[in-house]
């Protein structure tokens, strides 16, 4: 991030070969002196041995207690606020910062995929028009257009991101969409809306936290009617993972006070909550596809992302996505669709029986 190591090539191969290296050291031991002399110093310079080296600045710094309604405000600011031009970049025409949904096809688009994605939420919460639904997290409101558009919903999405929250009613209004779609800048703990009938939750559930999780289950169960439902998009660490304790790269540069929680505690506070989880997909593939889409926009937009950040978050990028990727890939990382749905009193569903039937689309056009 400091600049004082370049990498040469593709940033996801190079990072790769050196988890494999380091796996190579451990094993072999025996090593010449020039190799020996090589680790050390690389070492010392990235601070895995000696004096730790001073944080370059795009380093985060977040106070207050943790996951208090103010330091949650501040974390998601410093990683979403840091230029909307940026992220245009970095994601595309879609606007869409979480994992597409690729096809076979090898000239499937990052394009097709996002909207492919969208889509998939939209037929598993079995949208059609008329309905009420919120988008928590709404980022720059790409699922709430799609829905809005494409299915004849309306939808209220709120986000903590003030740059987030402009751009998305600038891109309602420019859809002509503002009279079904209502963004905004407010905490999913300060909403009293209730009574929707489906609740999206796109990439948003990694900055709840552990100890608020149960919180956060409950509160959505209690803003849907009976028979509503909930597609919950979330990455997830795996179960041995340790948390807490020292901070990481993710931590101090990337995500502050993110928590990427196994599946079956995020199920488990579901079903804690009331709700009945219906079905859980994995997209890990997904992501390493979407995340090496990302990093080559960046290459391809590289001048302009500097000169919208600076070169140290540039780089914070690069390594972020690069080694986000390698996770996915090698099943570090994972990442799940989660649909549930809160019965009614009498226990029903609203499901229909046959998997191919609640993945039918109804649209509105």
């Amino acid at each position: 991030v400091a600049g004082e190591i370049e990498v040469e090539g593709d940033v996801v191969d190079v990072l790769d070969a050196v988890a494999d290296f380091g796996l190579g050291i451990r094993r072999r031991r025996r090593l010449r002196w020039r190799e020996r002399a090589q680790v050390i110093v690389t070492a010392l310079k990235v601070g895995a041995i000696g004096r730790r080296p001073s944080p370059p600045p795009e380093e985060f710094r977040v106070a207050g207690r943790i996951h208090s309604r103010s330091r949650d405000k501040a974390a998601v600011s410093s990683h979403y606020d840091v230029g909307n031009d940026f992220y245009r970049d970095v994601l595309g025409p879609s606007m869409v910062y979480s994992c597409a949904y690729w096809s076979e096809d090898p000239d499937y688009t990052l394009e097709r995929a996002q909207a492919a994605k969208l889509d998939l939420i939209c037929r598993k919460l079995g949208l059609h028009e008329g309905m009420r639904v919120l988008d928590v997290g709404c980022g720059w409101g790409s699922f709430a257009i799609h829905a809005a558009r494409e299915y004849g919903v309306r939808v209220l999405g709120i986000t903590l991101s003030n740059e987030q929250a402009e751009l998305a009613r600038r891109r309602v209004a420019d859809a002509g969409l503002t009279e079904r779609v209502e963004i905004r800048e407010q905490d999913w703990r300060e909403l009293p809306d209730r009574d929707f009938d489906a609740i999206s939750s796109i990439g948003m559930a990694e900055h709840v936290g552990l100890q608020e999780y149960s919180h956060y289950a409950r509160s959505l169960y209690g803003m849907l009617r009976p028979g509503g439902r909930l597609l919950n998009h979330q990455i997830a660490g795996q179960p041995s993972a340790p948390r807490g304790g020292r901070r990481n790269f993710r931590d101090a540069f990337v995500f502050p006070d993110g928590d990427l929680l196994p599946i079956a505690t995020v199920t488990g506070a579901l079903e804690e909550a009331g709700f009945e989880v219906r079905d859980v997909h994995f997209l890990r593939e997904h992501y390493a596809r979407t995340l090496r889409a990302w990093l080559h926009n960046l290459a391809e937009h590289r001048e302009q992302c500097v000169r919208c950040t600076s070169e140290g978050r540039v780089r914070v990028w690069e390594v972020y996505m690069a080694v986000s990727a390698i996770g996915f890939e090698r099943n570090v990382l994972r990442v799940n669709q989660t649909l549930a749905v809160r019965p009614d009193e009498q226990g029903h569903s609203g499901i229909p029986l046959v998997r191919e039937q609640w993945l039918t689309a109804v649209h509105n056009n």
